[in-house]
């Protein structure tokens, strides 16, 4: 075993040999910052066992939510397991990749660090038994360019046409992601005109938080190469449906098996009673979550938009209208049992999303939280606040500034985030929010100006 932050030494010498046999000239460091946009620097072959041993220091400051200008340097800590040829890039003089995990100089983790969060939040779960395993279906736009939203094509969902010229972007994309190692189970045209989807296969938590991040990079850099934009803004067109990252999870026992099915369960949804706890965890926190799982202004432009996208803080197996669902393909399947987040969108860290799902689940097992009734046969895509709650359902935050309440308040998004990224994630929506409260937008000129 090696430890946190240096891998073992045998993924260490593979990745030494790897970058010789394959004429690597740059290895690219990433990570994250805290709101989950990707950073980098690079370094020559010759300085990669000086950066396993002892790490590479930058500083903190220049990162939004790191370190103050007084504490500012820390280490990066290259992960060998995490080391890949970088497809899009020439064979020659080529460039490969590795996640860091971010250190202080005196050997402690730093509390910025998403990766951190993520493997603490993975060891809280093995504390417990579990192994926590997820897949993510990640919905994207592709438009002429980033100055506007102007569509490729006018197609919908699964079309296989000519509307759909983008499949050659899709398949690239997908070509891609697999020579990194990343298996992809579907791709498919979205709903919306120009939106797409494609769907990662599952994996352990923290190898999908990398996959979700080199997945956005991918797609990125794909559209570039053909002279288009890729977007995962939440709800870049009014009037159609937005982008989401449906998040599937599961918990294993320290025996492999999943933890979420019973096939004995009275209720016909073959959960276990850890699985029932899990969701009512999660339905418990659902407000506390959507600052870290949507956090941006435009995000709530997509769940208020009742349009595909869940408001209301309810689960089913057959209803697509609310937050948490059962997926029902292969119910007799215990492979296949698991949870289904249907709120997030692919805007967000997904560290940070992913650490917080867990924990509020987890939060369920521990207390034992009873599990409210499914709530089948209800469309609540086209109701109203007030005719779900009259129903007995409560629903989402509908603003940022009411998620950021939520948020604040919880002790449980301190406890997992930390003290230094709560209050970080904090004052930064705050920030966005106080900023969109006070701009004056073309929708309110367009109706007030001339009466008014």
């Amino acid at each position: 075993m090696g430890d946190e932050f240096g891998g073992t030494k045998p993924e260490q010498d593979f990745v030494l040999k790897t970058i010789e046999n394959r004429d690597v000239h740059f290895i690219r460091c990433w990570f994250a910052d805290v709101l989950g946009n990707m950073k980098s620097f690079a370094v020559v072959p010759g300085e990669l066992e000086n950066a396993f041993a002892g790490g590479m220091g930058f500083d903190g400051s220049s990162i939004r939510g790191f370190s103050a200008i007084q504490d500012s340097d820390i280490l990066a800590f290259p992960d060998p397991g995490t080391f890949q040829v970088l497809p899009w890039r020439p064979e020659s003089n080529a460039v490969a990749r590795m996640f860091c995990d971010i250190q202080k100089p005196d050997g402690r983790p730093f509390e910025a660090d998403s990766r951190h969060i993520m493997k603490r939040a993975i060891r809280r779960a093995a504390d417990a038994g579990f192994t926590a395993n997820i897949g993510c279906e990640i919905e994207f736009f592709y438009f002429k360019d980033a100055e506007g939203a102007e569509p490729l094509d006018a197609g919908t969902s699964f079309d296989l046409t000519s509307l759909d010229y983008a499949s050659d972007l899709r398949r690239d994309t997908v070509l891609t992601l697999e020579k990194m190692g990343i298996p992809v189970e579907y791709s498919h045209h979205e709903c919306g005109p120009s939106q797409h989807e494609i769907d990662l296969r599952y994996s352990d938590a923290l190898s999908m938080a990398d996959s979700v991040m080199t997945y956005k990079l991918v797609v990125k850099e794909i559209a570039i190469k053909h002279g288009v934009y890729a977007s995962f803004m939440p709800k870049p067109i009014e009037g159609v449906p937005g982008n989401g990252m449906h998040v599937h999870l599961s918990l294993f026992d320290g025996e492999g098996r999943n933890a979420f099915f019973d096939e004995t369960d009275g209720s016909g949804y073959n959960l276990s009673a850890t699985a029932k706890h899990f969701v009512a965890g999660i339905l418990a926190h659902a407000k506390e979550l959507c600052l870290v799982t949507n956090q941006y202004v435009n995000s709530y432009k997509r769940l208020c938009g009742g349009m595909n996208a869940p408001s209301t803080i309810a689960w089913a197996r057959h209803n697509r209208s609310t937050m948490v669902r059962i997926p029902g393909y292969r119910p007799n399947s215990a492979d296949a049992c698991r949870v289904e987040l249907r709120n997030p969108d692919p805007a967000c860290n997904p560290y940070l999303a992913f650490s917080a799902m867990l924990a509020a689940g987890l939060d369920g097992i521990e207390r034992e939280l009873p599990l409210c009734e499914p709530m089948e046969g209800h469309d609540f895509f086209k109701m109203s606040p007030a005719e779900a709650e009259a129903l007995g359902v409560d629903v989402l935050p509908r603003t940022l500034g009411e998620a950021l309440e939520a948020f604040a308040d919880s002790a449980l998004m301190r406890e997992v985030l930390g003290d230094h990224v709560h209050e970080y994630l904090a004052d930064a929506k705050r920030a966005d929010w106080d900023g969109y409260q006070r701009t004056v937008t073309p929708w309110e000129l367009e109706r007030n100006l001339a009466v008014l």
